[in-house]
């Protein structure tokens, strides 16, 4: 890491933006120790015209080279427009470049997210605001992605026609998400961090149904990456400790400090950039990296473009919400659930639920790890049975689970919380 760029403990947004611009950029240089230039030339050609339906492993797709191309360059693409937008380097755009690069490696590419995009920046015009306003709903809104692909590629409708219509959804979509993701915000209440996550899964319920009522359906994808690379693991391990050897030049305050990040409850709005510091942000994002790291290998999974999508979310939240205190308890219950319930915690299913259901993490900030142990179980009760309501057409489903998760368990919690406070 460049001496320059940390010289000083209060980092400039110039200096907050080219770290995470470097991290972004490490992933795509990556992808060209695992492939030749051609394999990854191909490789992307296949994963811009698959229809990416959940769950889409793009190592299988394309190759491991290609899919961490595809991840590096939509990060920094996310960083160029959010720099040309004049935002700030905060918790929120730094989760959402860092879920953009997760979720590449398994269902965005550089064709299906721009109309999408487009389409939330032609409403901020409409509305005569500046972008920078709605630039979080427009990342988080490419959750819905694979519904551009679907049409596109996916229906067997002629190239043209079929490209025209997919993109003609993906600006339908920015259009629409802006308003309706404000609206839902209060139905889970601040307790589902992937808010946009339930509100693409309202609007790919919408579209998959009028699908489905003119005869389309989608087909699964067929299987993931199940070999165990050592490279994946040495390459991401170091990028996470990287994070956490940061802070000792980012910031000059004590490693005590941390106390700080772990005593917010993490309910939306939580940027710990601003309360806590560019630095120990980082800090807590490297100790999630490894906590995802080491989740997957302890239940016996395997490093696949979905599970790396989940370390990276896991990771991206790590600035806007989550850190071990509040989201171990919910993945315990997800583990717990899946380990006497289910088919066992090291399916790649059973791991994504276990990363992903850490958008309930303010539950376990808020109310404790019992709380969160709750959580976890009924995420996992749920979140197999929702995909076919969006038919794969939301890649976050897990924050579709968690905004009914978050919907359901508050109210209880808080109406024994009330009893017990009148009783007392």
């Amino acid at each position: 890491m460049d001496p320059i760029i940390l010289k000083s403990a209060q980092l400039s947004e110039r200096a907050k933006y080219r770290i995470i611009s470097l991290y972004s950029f490490s992933v795509a240089f990556a992808g060209f120790f695992f492939n030749p230039p051609e394999e990854i030339a191909s490789g992307l050609w296949s994963i811009m015209t698959s229809p990416s339906i959940l769950l889409s492993d793009y190592f299988i797709i394309g190759n491991i080279g290609a899919s961490l191309l595809n991840s590096g360059l939509l990060m920094l693409l996310a960083i160029f427009v959010a720099s040309r937008s004049k935002s700030l380097m905060n918790g929120p755009i730094i989760a959402a470049v860092f879920t953009i690069g997760g979720f590449a490696l398994f269902g965005k590419n550089l064709y299906n997210t721009l109309s999408i995009v487009l389409g939330v920046y032609l409403h901020s015009r409409m509305n005569k605001d500046h972008f920078g306003k709605y630039i979080i709903i427009a990342y988080f809104g490419t959750a819905l992605a694979p519904l551009v692909s679907q049409v596109s590629f996916g229906f067997g409708l002629p190239p043209l026609i079929g490209i025209l219509a997919g993109n003609l959804f993906g600006i339908g979509i920015g259009l629409l998400l802006p308003p309706l993701a404000s609206s839902f915000v209060r139905f889970h209440q601040g307790f589902n961090l992937y808010n946009v996550g339930f509100t693409a899964g309202i609007t790919g319920m919408l579209f998959m149904s009028i699908f489905r009522m003119l005869g389309y359906e989608n087909k699964g994808p067929s299987g993931t990456y199940q070999e165990f690379n050592p490279i994946l693991l040495v390459f991401f391990s170091l990028m996470f400790i990287s994070m956490i050897l940061i802070k000792y030049r980012a910031s000059d305050k004590p490693i005590g400090y941390y106390k700080s990040i772990l005593s917010h409850p993490g309910r939306l709005v939580t940027d710990f950039v601003s309360l806590n510091g560019f630095g120990f942000t980082l800090f807590n994002m490297g100790i999630l990296g490894l906590v995802g790291l080491l989740y997957v290998y302890a239940v016996g999974g395997v490093l696949n473009g979905p599970t790396i999508g989940g370390i990276f979310t896991l990771v991206g939240f790590g600035a806007f919400g989550k850190h071990p205190r509040n989201s171990i308890p919910v993945m315990a219950g997800v583990f717990l659930t899946a380990l006497i319930f289910g088919d066992g915690p090291g399916s790649t299913g059973a791991i994504l639920a276990a990363l992903f259901s850490t958008a309930l993490a303010p539950i376990a900030g808020q109310y404790g790890p019992i709380a969160g142990l709750i959580a976890g179980f009924i995420h996992m009760s749920i979140v197999s049975n929702t995909a076919y309501l969006h038919g794969g057409m939301n890649l976050y489903n897990n924050g579709f689970t968690a905004g009914f998760v978050a919907a359901i368990l508050v109210p209880v919690i808080e109406a024994y919380r009330k009893e017990n406070e009148n009783e007392g």
